[in-house]
């Protein structure tokens, strides 16, 4: 049997404008293909302590326990319900896109009883739709999108959402994906519970670690688990022993992407966390302002809009995955489209991490001018 040929990968030129993952910088590149060392090495351990710290500062909290969890951002998601649902739990999911239902099917899947609190695709929720559903009382647990990357909404007031969970003795879940590094998120100051990310997107690494943090509160909800976590290779007191001491072997870490993610981090951190959000949001405005030019406005109201992704509203007629693929055979740009109710009627397109720059923002509109 000949063994299969194949030419060689050449991605270089392509401009990442969807919905992550985002383009990586070149230092980020350059540190991803250091040598390997070992999953116990001392100097791995140096760069998980490190880790910690700078995802510490990216989610702006003193939580001990935040650590990258290994796989991809739907890993970080199953951590937070697999370790804080037991069978029979209540649990409220709160649902206005594709991954508010997703923490659903994860979290019935786990044993929990879920119920739902609803709002149509696109819109977001106000601390007083929590108070109405929480006050018969006996959750456990609330989950919440703050980035919905389905729909391009940033849900505001998660402090009042916290308090008023935490009235009520439930824990909040607030999945942060699409909006970590990218949108201010400040995990103490908003008193939440539990919270995980990706790396592919604002933080400009590559898809395979979730960023994940849990406050004191949640972990001694954890400590009094009744049953044993279902999920082994997510089980914090597992992940606890390795990350934090004794450092115990748990399982093997993909090391080239802790290298790569400790760059990302520290150009978040170069660069200053304030001013990284700034700089997403004044970018965003530019896009915002030429799409406006070009006859597709933003569908999501300013208010709720998340710069770092932007969903035009699309005109009736207009074959918009054919202009997609032109926009990616021509000018080597990749944007997405909607999908689910939102089907044909979007694009999303993201300014994420190092793609959050200006001259990606001229290009595309450039391109979109001519191909419309």
């Amino acid at each position: 049997m000949q063994p299969p040929q194949f030419k060689d990968l050449d991605l270089s030129s392509c401009i990442l404008l969807g919905p992550g993952p985002s383009m990586v910088p070149p230092r980020v590149l350059r540190a991803l293909a250091q040598p390997p060392v070992g999953y116990l090495d001392p100097e791995i351990i140096v760069v998980m302590d490190e880790l910690k710290q700078l995802l510490q500062y990216a989610f702006q909290t003193k939580n001990e326990f935040t650590i990258p969890i290994s796989g991809t951002g739907t890993a970080g998601m199953e951590t937070a319900i697999s370790n804080f649902v037991e069978p029979g739990d209540r649990v409220l999911t709160a649902i206005n896109g594709f991954f508010g239902e997703r923490l659903a099917d994860m979290a019935s899947r786990y044993g929990a009883q879920v119920e739902r609190l609803e709002r149509p695709w696109g819109e977001v929720f106000t601390p007083e739709e929590f108070d109405a559903a929480l006050k018969d009382g006996g959750y456990k647990l609330v989950t919440l999108v703050h980035g919905e990357t389905s729909t391009g909404t940033v849900q505001t007031r998660v402090d009042e959402i916290a308090e008023v969970v935490h009235l009520h003795g439930a824990l909040l879940i607030l999945d942060t994906v699409a909006s970590l590094g990218g949108v201010p998120i400040e995990i103490d100051e908003w008193d939440v519970d539990i919270c995980y990310s990706g790396s592919q997107k604002c933080l400009s690494a590559p898809p395979g670690l979730a960023p994940f943090t849990a406050n004191a509160r949640a972990m001694d909800v954890f400590q009094q688990r009744k049953t044993k976590v279902t999920n082994w290779y997510l089980d914090i007191s597992g992940l606890s022993k390795y990350w934090l001491e004794p450092h115990a072997y748990h399982h093997t870490g993909p090391i080239n992407m802790f290298y790569a993610l400790r760059e990302a981090l520290r150009l978040v951190a170069e660069e200053g966390i304030e001013n990284c959000w700034a700089r997403h949001r004044s970018v965003a405005e530019g896009l915002w302002a030429g799409l406006e030019k070009l006859g597709l406005p933003p569908r999501v109201p300013l208010d709720f809009r998340m710069p770092s992704l932007t969903t035009p509203k699309l005109p009736d007629g207009l074959d918009e995955a054919a202009i997609r693929k032109q926009l990616l055979e021509d000018y080597n740009i990749e944007i997405a489209g909607g999908f689910g109710p939102l089907a044909g009627q979007i694009w999303r397109i993201g300014l994420m991490g190092f793609s959050a720059r200006r001259e990606n923002v001229t290009l595309l509109l450039a391109a979109l001018g001519e191909l419309l």
